[in-house]
């Protein structure tokens, strides 16, 4: 008698599950802190506004005073709490085998193949959350019009650099 072991459908909510079941890396952890700090200078501003909103006119038309700054400010804290550890968890790429995959979303998930062959050039770019967290993304932009840069947030700064040497040498070799 041989014991088989049943493959379980992998959850398509579950970002990690789904990640390894396709053996894919997760991008660093500190990339959600970077999330959530992108996402705070995004939306304090609008919370703001919509607290003034609400003090100079919604008060002035004897509107539901209060409401609009209540629900702004929840939206904010919302959006900077939960959302950016969820976004964070539904990044997931591979590199080898004459190819970067990137695989991201969770809702409408996109899975990128981009063979080196098609790649016209690499940059690492970083910018000043990156940098405080030691973090940057790799930009590799391939030949043709649609989906020509595939983009890869939330490498170690050491490992985006890596990445875009071994995509060189492979390019550099497809063409010597």
């Amino acid at each position: 008698m041989t014991d088989t072991v049943a493959a379980r459908p992998v959850d398509p909510f579950d970002a990690h599950a789904l990640n390894a079941a396709q053996g894919l890396d997760p991008v660093d952890p500190a990339f959600r802190h970077v999330l959530r700090i992108s996402a705070l200078f995004n939306m304090l501003p609008i919370a703001i506004g919509a607290t003034l909103l609400d003090m100079f006119v919604v008060r002035e038309m004897d509107g539901p005073y209060g409401l609009l700054s209540v629900l702004a400010w929840l939206l904010a804290l919302l959006a900077i709490t939960a959302f950016p550890a969820r976004r964070a968890q539904r990044w997931g790429f591979k590199i080898g085998e004459g190819q970067l995959r990137v695989a991201r979303g969770w809702l409408f998930r996109t899975d990128t193949i981009v063979p080196f062959v098609r790649v016209q050039h690499i940059d690492v770019g970083q910018g000043p959350i990156e940098r405080w967290f030691g973090l940057s993304h790799l930009v590799v932009h391939t030949s043709g019009t649609h989906n020509s840069t595939v983009t890869l947030p939330g490498l170690r700064a050491d490992l985006a650099a890596a990445m875009r040497e071994e995509i060189r040498r492979h390019i550099q070799t497809d063409f010597a």
